[in-house]
């Protein structure tokens, strides 16, 4: 297909032939139609096959050229031409397409649409889109890129459109719409602790914050709502865990003012070092309070240090460890297990490079991050032991934080035989993001939870999560024995040099199917500060997560 134009004009002429395609415009409709010959627009009459005995056969198999770029040209000149039902009918969800579809136009005051397809990669096709939104007399263009994907559908081997809503706008989540109108929601400043303005020109990152930040505290800070095409979130799935989202501002409102603990120099410390990692997010809490001092992703689309849902990998230590001191199944400076394998539930667990440390004590199994001390301790566990431990104490996976934008509050589930092994280790169930882990350190230095906030909650008079009860003096001392001694002498000892005074650390790298490498997790404490950081498809965490940790940590006095 090349990077052949679909149709740019409306007229009411003879059709006209560009590149070789002839490009028919009706008159009148609003938008562009084009009709492809030599293989664009013919039926599809491919996806059967005849057998000797006549009976249709359904064809199997890769998607041929053809059949990639019909289905396309058959979809995007339907919806080009305002044709809702048979754009629909090329998709593989007809209903949700019929939906979007509709709304794009009803909703989202959308007109004049021109696609244009790009250069076919596989059984994906790129597309661009012109159009105009127009509101109570006002209009602005609107340009962005998307892309479609074909697949074949098993019931009868027709070539379809994968129907996912980002195949119209890329912003949008399944579930989500596109709505032009008067935003409900007033657009915010929003301000640094010092008072200075947060901006994604300051800070790439920040984007989705400041939409938290608006949804949240937009009516209740004193601004006007503007008129602006936005993404509306799904309610009720998970998409609904990120906020709307402004695309496109055709009058502007009068902001609000809403003041966030953020520090602007730890936040742009932050932003330079997730930037040099792709994939990368940290977070950066002060612990006696719970305020967010900074937090930024490698992505300016996605807030993975709040909203990420990720195997913590090793880092998950911490909160097994305070489990097992709390039922004396293991003490710092006592021998404690590390072999090289270690089988439960039918699945045999083995440490990174399958070393063991004999007569060692649980120190050294931390410090060096040895599984098999953990799992061998799960034949004493009952299956909802580390999910108590993690809300109990920790204040994880109750979905109850408040901390002023959108946010995964972690989650521990009760799992049985490996899968609850595998959840010692930060493996199994166990669901976490670089905020969540922050946390965890920041309550081993405090001594108690601290649900972490991004906006004081004098400002709105919110509740604040709380944990129902504390580590014992005694198992709290240990635990930061244990993280002391690793960042002095174990897996965090390399990123951690030079990071003085009062100081905690642990390493953590979780498998993550169909991925090459691990993803890398380092959190750590020092002084009146904690952080977390993961960097996706990074490897060991003491190597990758490790360096934007403790850089921030030094920063921190």
């Amino acid at each position: 297909m090349g990077n052949r134009r679909l149709v740019a004009e409306r007229r009411k002429t003879n059709p006209v032939v560009i590149g070789g395609m002839i490009a028919v415009v009706v008159a009148g409709a609003g938008f562009g139609v084009y009709a492809l010959y030599g293989g664009g627009a013919a039926a599809d009459s491919s996806a059967r096959t005849t057998s000797s005995d006549g009976k249709p056969k359904v064809k199997t198999g890769p998607l041929s050229a053809t059949e990639v770029t019909t289905t396309a040209h058959t979809f995007l000149t339907a919806w080009q031409s305002g044709q809702v039902p048979q754009a629909a009918a090329a998709t593989d969800d007809s209903a949700a397409a019929t939906a979007l579809l509709t709304g794009y136009t009803k909703d989202a005051h959308l007109k004049d649409v021109t696609l244009t397809p790009g250069t076919r990669t596989g059984d994906k096709v790129p597309f661009s889109v012109k159009a105009t939104v127009s509101y109570e007399g006002i209009s602005k263009p609107l340009t962005y890129d998307s892309a479609l994907t074909v697949v074949r559908r098993t019931s009868d081997g027709k070539p379809l459109v994968d129907w996912h809503a980002s195949v119209v706008h890329p912003d949008l989540q399944d579930g989500d719409k596109l709505v032009t109108g008067e935003s409900g929601t007033p657009p915010v400043k929003a301000l640094d602790r010092d008072g200075g303005e947060l901006t994604t020109a300051k800070y790439a990152s920040i984007g989705p914050l400041l939409d938290g930040l608006r949804e949240k505290y937009g009516k209740e800070s004193g601004g006007k709502a503007g008129i602006e095409l936005r993404v509306v979130r799904a309610k009720g799935t998970r998409s609904s865990q990120s906020s709307d989202k402004t695309l496109l501002e055709l009058r502007k409102g009068t902001p609000g003012t809403v003041k966030t603990t953020l520090d602007p120099n730890l936040q742009k410390a932050a932003e330079e070092r997730v930037a040099k990692k792709a994939q990368a997010s940290v977070v950066l809490l002060r612990p006696s309070t719970g305020e967010i001092l900074a937090a930024a992703n490698a992505s300016k689309n996605f807030n993975t240090a709040f909203l990420g849902s990720l195997a913590p990998g090793s880092t998950m230590k911490v909160i097994t460890s305070s489990l097992l001191i709390d039922k004396g199944l293991a003490s710092a400076d006592k021998p404690h297990p590390c072999p090289k394998y270690f089988t439960y539930g039918g699945w045999k667990f083995h440490n990174d490079d399958k070393f063991e440390i004999k007569d060692g004590t649980f120190k050294a199994s931390f410090a060096r991050s040895c599984n098999t001390a953990f799992i061998s301790q799960a034949p004493k566990l009952k299956n909802d032991d580390l999910t108590k431990q993690a809300q109990q104490v920790f204040g994880l996976g109750l979905n109850n934080w408040s901390i002023g934008v959108p946010s995964f509050d972690g989650a521990v589930p009760v799992m049985s035989q490996a899968q609850m092994a595998a959840s010692l280790i930060g493996q199994g169930g166990v669901r976490m993001n670089p905020l969540n882990m922050a946390s965890v350190s920041a309550t081993v230095e405090a001594g108690e939870f601290h649900q972490p906030y991004l906006v004081s909650p004098r400002v709105d008079g919110r509740k604040l999560a709380t944990a129902s009860r504390t580590m014992s003096a005694d198992t709290l001392s240990q635990l930061r024995e244990l993280m002391k001694y690793t960042a002095a002498y174990g897996t965090a000892a390399e990123a951690m040099a030079g990071v003085t005074g009062d100081v905690g650390a642990k390493t953590g790298s979780a498998e993550v199917d169909g991925q090459k490498k691990p993803n890398g997790w380092f959190t750590a404490y020092r002084g009146d500060l904690a952080a977390a950081g993961v960097v996706q498809q990074g490897g060991h965490g003491g190597d990758t997560a490790g360096p934007i940790v403790a850089a921030l940590l030094k920063m921190g006095g």
